[in-house]
């Protein structure tokens, strides 16, 4: 492997047997090394191949104020995640969860704690990012001796969930919001609370999930509509249907945004075994 770029003495830039661009970790790999100069490979202890060219250039500048060690540390537990999540995050989860575990962990040195003021709310509707979270504080402790808050596990669930949108500033607070809102809805219409823990509901909450990603980034869901199918579902499910029209009527006026035939069907069978669970 050739040097194409150094960007100081343990972070190289250079091409692999594609010749494609790689980022290079390795301690003193660069050292007294210059452009053109070949790399020691038994140096290399980190290889990260990101595709794309903008994230891949903020990434380079973020080796000139974070440690090799940091870096390596977020590389760790986007690994992990990945495994967990069983899908590939957005290459931008490496900037922005490098930048952020550095500065969390700047802030407890200090004695500075922030408040995590969507925690309740992401232990409910992101429990898998929130266990990733929690166990990226133990990867943070193990490595640095240094415990991290709970509420640093929801930002860093956060990350996650951002790392799994296509939207380049996906608008998370507004898509936890719009969920609570739906839910709320439904606790109100049937005047029940609902069981957090059962498979249906995590089921219905993943569903909301992915449709307010649509509605934020104003993709609405064009399945093939079965007006047939809808007149049977409202047919069979007449409460939930209500609920469903409650719902359609509400983000019509707050979000602009219409509910399609195939939208409104999903929703209504997840809220009719939402109601089975609960005994209704």
């Amino acid at each position: 492997m050739i040097i194409t770029r150094l960007l100081n003495n343990n972070v190289v830039i250079t091409l692999d047997s594609n010749d494609e661009e790689i980022i290079v970790m390795g301690k003193g790999i660069g050292y007294q090394k210059s452009k053109g100069d070949t790399i020691d490979e038994e140096k290399i202890n980190k290889v990260f191949r990101i595709s794309n060219k903008e994230v891949s250039n903020k990434f380079q500048e973020l080796f000139n104020k974070i440690p090799m060690e940091h870096m390596k540390l977020s590389s760790e537990i986007i690994e992990y995640a990945e495994g967990v999540l069983g899908k590939k995050l957005n290459d931008g989860i490496y900037i922005s969860l490098s930048d952020h575990t550095y500065t969390a962990i700047k802030r407890i040195k200090n004695n500075i704690t922030v408040k995590n003021a969507l925690l309740w709310d992401i232990k409910r509707f992101y429990k898998d990012e929130f266990k990733i979270g929690m166990k990226a504080l133990d990867i943070i402790e193990e490595k640095t001796k240094i415990r991290l808050p709970e509420d640093e596990a929801g930002f860093i669930a956060l990350h996650m969930v951002n790392a799994q949108l296509n939207e380049e500033q996906p608008q998370v607070q507004g898509i936890t919001k719009l969920i609570e809102e739906i839910l709320t809805i439904v606790r109100i219409n049937f005047r029940i609370e609902l069981k957090e823990e059962s498979v249906f509901y995590y089921r219905f909450i993943t569903h909301l999930r992915y449709f307010a990603q649509r509605l934020f980034s104003n993709n609405t869901y064009n399945g093939d509509s079965d007006d047939e199918l809808l007149s049977i579902i409202k047919g069979k499910y007449p409460k939930e249907a209500q609920c469903i029209d409650k719902v359609k009527l509400f983000i019509s006026k707050k979000y602009n945004y219409e509910l399609s035939s195939d939208e409104y069907i999903y929703l209504t069978i997840h809220i009719a075994k939402l109601l089975q669970d609960s005994k209704l």
